[in-house]
């Protein structure tokens, strides 16, 4: 039966190519039969010229778009699971490429040394996918290197003076939750939350209990980038949520400053993201090198966190417990994070990071050092 299944499924996506294939032909340039606009001196002075690339551009885009959509359901629809890397589950997209994921092998020795010549201390967050978490839902096959496993091996290398926050575990315990999207890789803000009780306490201070919170759902369109490479549309699509404590501490300003060090203002909160196609940049709006968050709380603490995008939803729960919060983004940066900040000025900093970024390299190198 599962042969038969598979060749019902391989002349499925054959026959869809070919369609593509006779659509290409016929219509030459465009993909979808259309005649390309003609330049004329006349149409690039009025606009029209530009204006009709752009609706034809769009037009083969909705077509792509379609046929990567078709392609996933029909893969589904005959026994398939996983498409371009990711997995379909019942209720939920998985990367289904995780064991591919590797760590930068200097990695650990840059924070290691960073550790070294910094007079505070460090505290580390190697955050799982939503892979590493529900991975058992997959074949065996896909798990033959966990993020658990990838998790230990990397805090194994790091000094004894770096403090180990066990982010797997903990989240592994709250599965059954909303702690990851359905079509993303990333947590959701309660997944951070969630860990946030644990790392604040580390950080010296007791959390803000759940029910203090009002939560704000600010939509419920938010499809991912597991979504985005499958476009497979029978998945639900996800939340974004603030977190709001209305009675708590205030962001008197949020500053960002770009690679070459020039600034403007902010908000937490970009609402201006939701009508993007990066709904979850809503979060510290569109990415940085240096954010700098102050509050109205007079208690002089400073925090520095070096981060990758699984922080963009965390730093909120960490603006009431801190009188300053710098938060920097090696991979948005040009040179080394003496360039921008004096790291002296922190007595604490968090470095907190998807493991499944932790092969990046601009993540690390030549940032801590």
């Amino acid at each position: 039966m599962e042969k038969h299944i598979k060749k019902i499924t391989a002349a499925a996506v054959l026959v869809m190519i070919a369609i593509t294939g006779i659509l290409t032909l016929l219509d030459g340039d465009s993909e979808r039969g259309e005649v390309s606009p003609e330049m004329t001196l006349s149409s690039v002075y009025d606009g029209s010229f530009s204006k009709n690339v752009t609706s034809a551009s769009a037009e083969k885009l909705i077509f792509r778009e379609k046929m990567i959509s078709f392609r996933s359901k029909l893969v589904e629809r005959f026994g398939g699971r996983i498409v371009n890397g990711v997995y379909i589950g019942k209720d939920r997209l998985l990367d289904a490429e995780m064991s591919e994921h590797t760590t930068e092998p200097s990695a650990a020795d840059r924070i290691n040394a960073f550790a070294r010549k910094y007079n505070g201390t460090v505290y580390i967050a190697a955050i799982p996918s939503s892979s590493g978490v529900y991975g058992e839902i997959m074949p065996d096959y896909l798990l033959s290197d966990p993020e658990s496993q990838k998790i230990t091996l990397f805090y194994d290398q790091l000094d004894s003076s770096i403090r180990r926050i066990d982010a797997y575990n903990i989240l592994k315990m709250l599965k059954d939750n909303y702690i990851y999207f359905r079509t993303d890789t990333k947590w959701t803000s309660y997944g951070a939350y969630c860990i946030y009780r644990t790392v604040i306490q580390k950080l010296g201070f007791q959390p803000i209990t759940y029910d203090k919170y009002t939560i704000r759902h600010v939509t419920d369109d938010f499809c991912g980038n597991l979504y985005q490479r499958t476009l497979y549309p029978d998945i639900s699509a996800d939340i974004l949520d603030i977190y709001e404590y209305p009675d708590g501490v205030e962001v008197r300003s949020c500053v960002a400053a770009d690679k070459n060090g020039l600034t403007h203002e902010i908000e937490l909160y970009d609402m201006d993201m939701l009508e993007t196609s990066n709904m979850y940049d809503m979060y510290l709006g569109a990415p940085e090198a240096v954010v700098e968050i102050e509050t109205n709380i007079n208690n002089q603490r400073r925090l520095l966190v070096i981060k990758d995008s699984y922080a963009d939803c965390f730093i909120p729960f960490l603006t009431q417990h801190f009188s300053k919060i710098t938060v920097i983004s090696p991979e948005y940066m040009d040179g080394q994070i003496s360039d921008y900040i004096n790291i002296s000025d922190y007595e604490q900093t968090l470095i907190l990071f998807g493991i499944e970024n932790s092969g990046e390299s601009a993540l690390f190198s030549g940032i801590l050092q």
